[in-house]
């Protein structure tokens, strides 16, 4: 038996929306995709599960309705800080729903169009090795790959280190709960934005009337409040509004997920001749709402431009440029908010300038003419389809 390494056309490492968006489209193409996802099962994931029209129009492309799965809507947003709560409604309609169910959901997508989905697989070495990169699994088995999408989210691939982000202080926790039938009432259609000390995070409802709270929080804070139950008390205490929404809710499960430390602000820029899509591409703080459509477009683009044979730089020079500039503003903002002087000034800004709401939402999204219309092979033919789940 050879020894030899498999060779791989195109490898995509990572099955979240962006692994999983990236194979659809290659695979529908006609092309030879494998994926391979370190997790054996869907799961839950530290994200605030807010569906932009952005990251709606590139899922209804892929055959996906979020409704049909059980998304819940938010057509307006709360603020909350202390004892103050300004209200506005969205510039556009939203959406809302676990990654639990839609990444599973994109990725049995992708198996349809022939995708070759390795599941309970990690890549512990990625290196160049000529015109191919070599590839090690946990597993020990080796591979050649022709191209690689790296996907892996916000954590670094061993020995492919992404680099920091411009506000790398920041720990992230997620909890969801089952709040009361008047409280989640109270909350239907509407995004929950809330101000801490030293932190920010959204409260909204997802499919099945759960409510999903995220968060994230200085670390500095974190250490002088201490353990979960004592930050959350904290948290709560220290915004009326909020503490009013979750009197009597129960948590669903028996500790947070978290996730450190988040790289916000990072945007890839430099030259490395690897398609990194995702958070591989940029990290944008979580109150703009718009990391799911980042990580869907962001897929979308570099498939079209590897098949339209530009190189992984290219895309890099056009991601950079399309990002650069809500990214900043993202960051802005987010400093200032893990700030006293940000929560203070915040709902005042907002009660004085009521379209303030509107122009952060536009300003730190892609830009509408960057966005991409589906391709018209999305669904190839079946005699293209190579399904197979490991």
């Amino acid at each position: 038996m050879s020894d030899s390494p498999r060779v791989v056309d195109n490898l995509v490492i990572g099955g979240g929306l962006a692994g999983a968006m990236a194979a659809l489209r290659l695979a529908s193409a006609g092309r030879e995709v494998m994926l391979v996802e370190k997790e054996r099962a869907a799961h839950h994931k530290v994200c605030g599960e807010f569906l932009s029209r952005e990251a709606l129009r590139y899922l209804e492309q892929a055959g996906l309705m979020p409704r049909d799965l059980g998304a819940a809507e938010i057509n307006s947003v709360r603020l909350s800080t202390g004892d103050k709560v300004v209200e506005a409604a969205l510039p556009f309609k939203a959406l809302s729903l676990s990654r639990h169910i839609l990444d599973a959901a994109l990725l049995t997508r992708a198996i349809h169009a022939g995708c070759d989905v390795r599941r309970g697989m990690s890549v512990e070495h990625l290196e160049a090795q000529g015109s191919r990169w070599q590839v090690r699994l946990r597993n020990g088995e080796s591979l050649l790959a022709n191209t690689v999408f790296l996907a892996n989210g916000k954590h670094d691939l061993r020995s492919w280190e992404r680099g920091e982000g411009k506000q790398g202080d920041l720990v992230g926790f997620k909890m969801l709960w089952q709040l009361t039938a008047a409280q989640t009432e109270a909350m239907r259609g509407c995004m929950e934005l809330f101000l801490f000390p030293g932190g920010y995070g959204g409260l909204s409802l997802i499919e099945n009337d759960i409510a999903n709270l995220c968060f994230v929080v200085r670390r500095s804070e974190l250490r002088k409040i201490g353990p979960w139950p004592d930050l959350v008390a904290s948290i709560v205490n220290s915004n009326a509004h909020l503490r009013h929404i979750m009197d009597g809710a129960k948590a669903l499960w028996e500790r947070p997920l978290a996730i450190s430390s988040i790289p916000y602000g990072y945007l890839a820029g430099r030259p490395s001749g690897i398609w990194g899509i995702g958070d591989q591409a940029a990290v944008i703080p979580s109150f703009t709402g718009d990391g799911m459509s980042i990580a869907l477009h962001s897929a979308s683009m570099a498939a079209e431009m590897y098949l339209s044979g530009n190189t992984a730089d290219d895309y890099n020079r056009r991601m950079h440029t399309q990002l650069k500039g809500g990214m900043s503003l993202a960051t802005l903002l987010s400093r200032a908010m893990v700030t006293g002087t940000g929560r203070r000034l915040a709902p005042i800004l907002l009660t004085l300038f009521p379209h303030a709401i509107r122009w952060i939402a536009t300003s730190t999204r892609i830009p509408e003419s960057a966005l991409l219309n589906a391709p018209a092979n999305l669904d190839p033919p079946s005699t293209l389809r190579r399904t197979h789940i490991a």
